[in-house]
C-alpha cells in the first residue's frame, strides 16, 4: 500500500482531465444538482407546507411538524444508501444514477400535486410523508454515487472534481432558493401559501425528467470497468468487517457540512422571517448570495486540497465555525449587521468544510467496497445531524427562549468533525487500491 509523508505540501497533480471526463463528470454532478433541487425545495418551503398539511394546528406546532416531515425524509437515506450503494458495487455505478433520478423526479411532482389537509384529511398528510420518503431512500444513494463515480474517473484530480459535484449541488439549493425569490416577487403573499409553493414542485420534477435524459449518456467508471469480475459479492459485510474505523471516521468527516446544510437550507428562511421578522424578499436574496459564495468556495477549497492534506483545511473550517457561530446568530438576531454581509460570510465559512469532506470520505475505502463506504458514512452524519437540524434548532428556540440558540447545535457539529481530523491520517492505508490518489491528501 503506498506511503506518504503527510507533513509534506504535494506536488502538484499531473493529469488533466480530458475532454470526454469533463463531460462525464458535469452529466455525473449536473444530475445531483437536479435531485438536491427536489428534496431541498420543502425545506425552502416548510413554513407553507405547515399550513397545507398541519393547517389543525397553531402556526408554530405547523412549521415544527413540517420540519418533522423533512426529517423524515433522512431517516429513509440510511437505507437508500444501503440497497443502491449495493447495487453500485455489485453492478456498476451508472445504473444507480438512472433509476434515481427517475423515482425522484416523479414522487417531487406527486408532492406538489397532493391536495391539502382541509380537501383529504389525514390521508393527504400521509401522502406527503410517504413521498418524502421516497425522496430520502433515492438521494441515499445519489450524491455517494456522484462522489465514487467522479473520484474514480478522474483519481488524481479528486478534490478538484469533488468541488465540482458539491459546486453543482449547491447550484441546484441555488435554483431552490431563486425560484423561492420568484415566488415572493410573482405572488402576492396569500397566492404563495395556497399554491405558489406547489409550482417548485412541479418544476423541481420536470427538471428532474431532464437529468434523467441526461443520465443515460454516463459510462462506468474505468476504475470499476477493470475491476469488474473481482467486485465484491457482500459489499456490506466486507465494509462493516474490515473498514468500521474508516466508517466512523467518515460519519464525523460529514456532521459539520450536515449540520450546516441543515441550519442554512431548511431551518434559516422560515427562521428569518417567522421568528425575526426578516422581509422574506431579502430573506431569499440574502440566501443566494450564500449559496453562490459557497459553491465559489467549494470549487477553490477542493483544487486546494490536491496539493495540501485536506484534513488541514477541514480543520481551519471547523475552527472557525466554532469560533463565529455565536457571533453570526447574535448579529442576525439583534438585526446588528446586513444580512447580506452576514451570509456572504457565513457562505465563505462553508466552503473549507463543504469543499473537503467528500473527498476525505472517498480516500478512507477501497474501489471494491468506495460507493457502499461513502454512502453508508455521508448517510449516517446527514440523517444524524442535517434532517433534524431544523427541529432540533427550532425545539432550542422555544426550550431555552434565546433566538439565537441554534448557535450552539452548529458549533456542536462542527467540534465533532474538528475531533474527527486527528483520525483520518490513520485511515490513509485503506485506499491502497487506488495508488492513483496518494492517501496523505486527507
Amino acid at each position: 500500500m503506498p506511503t506518504f509523508d503527510s507533513s509534506q505540501p504535494l506536488a502538484a497533480p499531473a493529469d488533466r482531465p480530458s475532454i470526454n471526463q469533463w463531460r462525464l463528470i458535469i452529466l455525473a454532478s449536473l444530475g445531483g444538482a437536479l435531485e438536491f433541487y427536489d428534496f431541498v425545495v420543502y425545506g425552502v418551503f416548510a413554513q407553507y407546507i405547515g399550513r397545507a398539511f398541519f393547517s389543525m394546528l397553531d402556526s408554530t406546532m405547523a412549521l415544527v411538524l413540517s420540519f418533522a416531515v423533512f426529517a423524515i425524509g433522512y431517516l429513509s437515506r440510511p437505507i437508500g444508501g444501503l440497497v443502491l450503494s449495493w447495487f453500485g458495487d455489485r453492478h456498476g455505478r451508472r445504473r444507480v444514477f438512472i433509476v434515481s433520478v427517475m423515482i425522484v423526479s416523479l414522487s417531487t411532482i406527486g408532492m406538489g400535486l397532493v391536495p391539502t389537509y382541509a380537501s383529504w384529511g389525514i390521508a393527504a398528510t400521509l401522502t406527503m410523508i410517504l413521498l418524502r420518503l421516497i425522496q430520502g431512500f433515492c438521494l441515499g444513494g445519489e450524491l455517494p454515487g456522484s462522489i465514487t463515480y467522479v473520484v474514480e474517473t478522474v483519481p488524481r484530480r479528486a478534490g478538484f472534481v469533488c468541488g465540482i459535484v458539491f459546486f453543482c449541488v449547491n447550484s441546484g439549493v441555488l435554483l431552490a432558493a431563486a425560484v423561492n425569490l420568484a415566488v415572493h416577487m410573482l405572488l402576492p403573499p396569500p397566492d404563495v401559501a395556497a399554491y405558489g409553493w406547489r409550482i417548485a414542485f412541479v418544476f423541481g420534477g420536470l427538471i428532474g425528467l431532464l437529468g434523467f435524459w441526461l443520465r443515460r449518456k454516463l459510462e462506468e467508471t474505468p476504475e470499476f470497468a477493470r475491476m469488474k469480475n473481482m467486485a465484491s459479492k457482500r459489499p456490506l459485510t466486507e465494509l462493516l468487517r474490515e473498514h468500521w474505523r474508516a466508517v466512523v471516521f467518515g460519519v464525523t468527516a460529514a456532521v459539520a457540512t450536515a449540520g450546516y446544510n441543515g441550519l442554512l437550507f431548511a431551518h434559516m428562511p422560515a427562521y428569518l422571517e417567522k421568528l425575526l421578522h426578516y422581509d422574506a424578499r431579502n430573506v431569499a436574496i440574502a440566501q443566494n448570495l450564500a449559496l453562490g459564495t459557497a459553491s465559489i468556495g467549494i470549487l477553490l477549497v477542493g483544487r486546494l486540497g490536491d496539493w495540501i492534506p485536506r484534513r488541514h483545511l477541514m480543520r481551519v473550517g471547523a475552527l472557525l465555525l466554532i469560533l463565529l457561530s455565536m457571533p453570526f446568530y447574535n448579529a442576525v438576531v439583534a438585526h446588528r449587521m446586513n444580512l447580506m454581509t452576514l451570509m456572504f460570510l457565513a457562505g465563505l465559512g462553508a466552503a473549507l468544510i463543504n469543499g473537503t469532506f467528500a473527498c476525505i470520505i472517498a480516500d478512507m475505502f477501497p474501489t471494491r467496497v468506495r460507493f457502499s463506504g461513502i454512502a453508508l458514512s455521508f448517510n449516517l452524519g446527514m440523517t444524524i445531524f442535517s434532517g433534524p437540524a431544523p427541529l432540533v434548532a427550532t425545539w432550542l428556540i422555544r426550550q431555552t427562549g434565546n433566538l439565537a440558540s441554534p448557535g450552539y447545535l452548529m458549533i456542536t457539529c462542527a467540534a465533532i468533525t474538528l475531533a474527527g481530523t486527528f483520525g483520518f491520517a490513520s485511515l490513509s492505508g485503506n485506499i491502497g487500491a487506488r495508488t492513483a490518489l496518494p492517501a496523505s491528501h486527507s
